[in-house]
């Protein structure tokens, strides 16, 4: 009697430690974003695509449109047990080029610049109001018609 009740008290303990060393914060990291030092070795009006590539590899995106620029992200994500993650940090980098290929500008961006795009989502209706696939198989039954068969009027026999 004594052996089973330790069991049960050494497993009771051992379910606890388990559950809070779930709840442990940990962080991650998404991304590369230069350095200060880093940004200040390109010279505006000099620098060209390749070169940048060349220093910083290459970007996490580039323009979305006309390819205009290079962008470097990198993010922070806390994670905590259960609870949704969150961005804690968030920093951006856009390297603006001209038609040529040369950088233009150059600018940063961090989590506190940025604006919150609520997005939607839009499901286009299948027509389709009740039951599975059998019953709408079971439906279609006798609903083909020779809207592709060759018929004699066009020689096709």
């Amino acid at each position: 009697m004594k052996m089973r009740t330790k069991v049960i008290k050494y497993a009771v303990m051992g379910a606890a430690m388990l559950s809070l060393a779930s709840c442990a914060t940990r962080y991650r990291n998404h991304g590369y974003v230069p350095t200060e030092e880093e940004l200040a070795s390109i010279t505006l009006g000099v620098d060209t695509r390749d070169t940048v590539v060349e220093t910083f590899g290459p970007p996490s995106a580039s323009g979305v449109r006309d390819d205009s620029g290079y962008i470097y992200v990198r993010s922070r994500i806390k994670h905590f047990g259960p609870t949704r993650p969150e961005v804690v940090d968030r920093q951006v980098v856009v390297i603006g080029f001209d038609t040529n290929g040369i950088a233009r500008n150059l600018e940063r961006y961090a989590l506190e610049d940025g604006r919150f795009v609520p997005l939607q989502r839009r499901i286009t209706d299948n027509g389709i109001e009740t039951g599975g696939l059998l019953r709408q198989l079971g439906a279609n039954i006798g609903n083909f018609g020779p809207s592709g068969a060759p018929t004699a009027s066009n020689g096709s026999f």
